[in-house]
């Protein structure tokens, strides 16, 4: 399989729990990289900044601060997955959940804690990927998921606690879950923009008779923003859930940056349903383009064979080999002197007599001249 097909191929989930098995089942992918924990605690002007190898050791680091980020990236241990579980007694669906990648972004609340996923997009090499963020809030904590895809779009976030920002150090762990799911919803932003460059690009190619090339990559933005389509609009469903929804979890204030975090899905929806509409109507142009390159061929071919009808009516009757010794009437045009030049100056003159007859009907001259994108058309009056 060629490598192109290969870049085409969709991404398929697999459950890894067997039918029927016991709720909660933890079934990490053995493809998965082993996790990684990095953990960013602050509280009282000071950072806690490290990668934790002993997981017995979070709990206390926990207790010590007053809000904890423990990030992990990677999927590929489930023992680590029970270790913190058993540690912040997390639901074991929750867990689960947060092994198999196939989740719609949502919002479930549970004893003690909140379980919230999200998607989170990137481009890597001009391509679309896709990853889940599973994050855990607690009353001093946020626990973070990750499937360890090259970056994520946590860096700022990061830079800000290491900074000791203030907006960090004054509020709880729920503001730092609100940055976490503002940073994912902000980093759809980009991804829009790149389409809305290509679809540019691509409009202006298929505009100057481009675009039989461009079909698969049509087609490829289309597939990629259903992708987006699909993890934006629940999206927005589970911030609106947080913002609608009391928990003794989120504060009143940071309720009013969840709203605003809502706000910005809503006008990634409008980018997307406007991207997702120009992506049809490339589409339809590039088909009326075929159609119409098709036709204009179609037209030049029946020209030139309207044009040699008569020329060959002609030179088929002189092709009969009449012999004139037999009779008079056998094609006495044979024996004249200028016979075979007055033949040749009818057909010419045949020839540019349809010619200028096309062009007074505007069959063909005026229909061929393209189009300048960039040129005014003229209004009636104008001409």
């Amino acid at each position: 399989m060629s490598q192109s097909r290969k870049n085409r191929r969709r991404k398929v989930f697999h459950r890894r729990s067997q039918p029927g098995a016991k709720p909660g089942t933890i079934a990490v992918d053995p493809a998965s990289p082993k996790p990684v924990v990095q953990v960013l605690a602050f509280g009282n002007g000071t950072v806690l900044d490290q990668t934790v190898t002993d997981l017995a050791a979070l709990k206390t680091i926990v207790e010590r601060n007053k809000v904890t980020w423990i990030n992990v990236d990677g999927l590929g241990d489930a023992e680590t997955f029970r270790t913190i579980g058993r540690l912040f007694n997390l639901h074991p669906l929750a867990l689960e959940d947060a092994v198999n990648v196939h989740q719609r972004p949502k919002v479930d609340q549970y004893p003690g804690h909140l379980f919230i996923v999200t998607r989170m997009m990137m481009l890597l090499a001009g391509r679309l990927e896709s990853e889940q963020l599973s994050l855990f809030l607690g009353a001093n904590f946020v626990i973070t998921f990750q499937e360890s895809l090259p970056g994520d779009c946590f860096t700022l976030v990061r830079e800000r606690i290491r900074g000791t920002d203030d907006a960090f150090t004054h509020h709880e762990a729920d503001y730092l879950a609100y940055r976490l799911l503002d940073a994912v919803i902000d980093g759809y932003f980009p991804v829009l923009e790149h389409y809305g460059e290509v679809i540019d690009q691509l409009e202006e190619e298929l505009l100057r008779f481009e675009g039989r090339k461009n079909l698969n990559r049509i087609h490829k933005i289309k597939q990629d923003l259903l992708v987006i389509r699909r993890s934006i609009w629940p999206a927005r469903e589970m911030l609106h859930g947080l913002v609608r929804d009391a928990n003794p979890l989120i504060r009143e204030e940071t309720r009013l940056y969840l709203r605003d975090c809502y706000d910005h899905t809503i006008q990634l929806l409008d980018l997307l349903e406007m991207y997702r509409e120009l992506g049809s109507d490339l589409r339809d142009l590039y088909l009326s383009s075929i159609s119409h390159r098709m036709n204009e061929i179609m037209k030049v071919l029946t020209i030139i064979s309207t044009v040699f009808i008569p020329l060959t009516f002609i030179v088929g009757i002189y092709g009969m080999n009449f012999d004139t010794k037999a009779s008079p009437w056998n094609m006495p045009e044979l024996e004249w002197y200028w016979g075979y030049p007055a033949v040749w100056v009818t057909m010419l003159a045949i020839t540019f007599g349809m010619l200028i007859f096309f062009v007074r009907k505007r069959w063909i001259g005026e229909s061929w001249r393209r189009h300048d994108p960039e040129e005014p058309l003229e209004t009636p009056l104008e001409k």
